[in-house]
């Protein structure tokens, strides 16, 4: 038996790593800044704080044997400043915590998205460089973070980052949720060729533990990062299509061009900044880019060093899904 602390353990990945946990024994202490008592019915220990707070995160590392953080600020828009508190000082401040606490071990969830420069990406591999420029703040603060792991990376201390592309699945409080809810307005950008990787919640939150396991065997792997996936990339269109059908919603069928969404997007973004506005814009440079563009990822990496291999295919994902939102639309 481990003692595991998971950051951000109330989240859609982090909930499904603590639950993996506690199946095979593991003690799992969670740290969030909400209350989370469904996960306190499962038996983890819930630790609210803020990944900001150094001594909260001092106190949450006492004791513990590994960590796995995977709290973080999503998004595409909002104020530099919040995205770097909660993905740079956040992971800065655990990082040196962990150290002080003598743990030695330390996974790291981070996104493809740190490496995104507005081209098409196609079966990339972990080699490809990190962009000069980011237009959005989640990638940048991302990417800043990623580096910071890396180079902490030392004899007592392994590491490993990784990076799942579009998670989703029953419970999921973004992805799914965001496409039903503006299923009317949706627009295909592009000609729909482009293809992306996705990963299933129950493979995403699979690769962080075996990535765990296999980094106190392997001291080698220690400062790597891996690409995560179905290992089976499809058009984004379809996916979106069948996210959309598994909530009973019809599929798209209008169309822009990846030119004009780009151009829509520069102009929100000016109009929400000049303004000041609320909320976050429907469209942005950044959006339109990863919309319009191929990006899926040679997972070669993960499979040879810590035998990743994702056990739930895309179309029984699905129907899990579809499964749960009955169940959720019913209740």
């Amino acid at each position: 038996m481990k003692k595991v602390l998971v950051t951000g353990g109330g989240g859609f990945l982090g909930r499904a790593i603590a639950e993996k946990l506690l199946a095979r024994g593991d003690k799992v202490r969670s740290f969030s800044r909400g209350d989370y008592p469904e996960l306190r019915a499962l038996g983890v220990e819930v630790v609210q704080g803020d990944l900001a707070d150094k001594e909260s995160v001092r106190q949450a590392c006492q004791g513990q044997d590994i960590v796995y953080h995977v709290a973080a600020k999503p998004g595409v828009w909002g104020k530099y400043e919040d995205y770097y508190e909660a993905n740079v000082t956040g992971t800065i401040n655990l990082v040196e915590a962990c150290k002080e606490e003598g743990i030695k071990y330390f996974i790291y969830t981070s996104s493809p998205s740190v490496v995104f420069n507005g081209q098409g990406m196609e079966n990339v591999d972990e080699s490809v460089p990190y962009p000069e420029h980011y237009h959005a703040h989640y990638p940048k603060t991302k990417a800043i973070a990623e580096k910071y792991v890396i180079e902490a990376s030392e004899e007592d201390f392994r590491t490993i980052s990784l990076r799942p592309h579009l998670i989703w699945g029953p419970r999921d409080n973004h992805l799914v949720p965001r496409i039903l809810a503006r299923a009317k307005s949706l627009r295909q950008v592009g000609d729909g060729k482009n293809k992306v990787d996705t990963i299933y919640i129950d493979n995403a939150a699979d690769a962080h533990i075996q990535a765990a396991d296999h980094l106190e065997k392997k001291p080698e792997l220690s400062g790597r990062v891996y690409f995560i996936s179905q290992d089976d990339p499809r058009p984004l269109w379809e996916i979106v299509n069948k996210i959309l059908a598994a909530g009973g919603k019809p599929p798209i069928t209008r169309k822009v061009s990846v030119a004009f969404a780009y151009r829509v997007g520069a102009i929100l973004e000016t109009i929400y900044k000049i303004f000041r506005l609320r909320g976050e814009p429907k469209m942005t440079r950044f959006l339109a880019g990863e919309l319009g563009t191929s990006h899926w990822f040679n997972i070669s990496a993960a499979k040879k060093d810590f035998a990743y291999v994702p056990q739930v295919g895309i179309e029984e994902g699905f129907d899990r899904l579809r499964e749960w939102l009955e169940q959720e639309n019913n209740m």
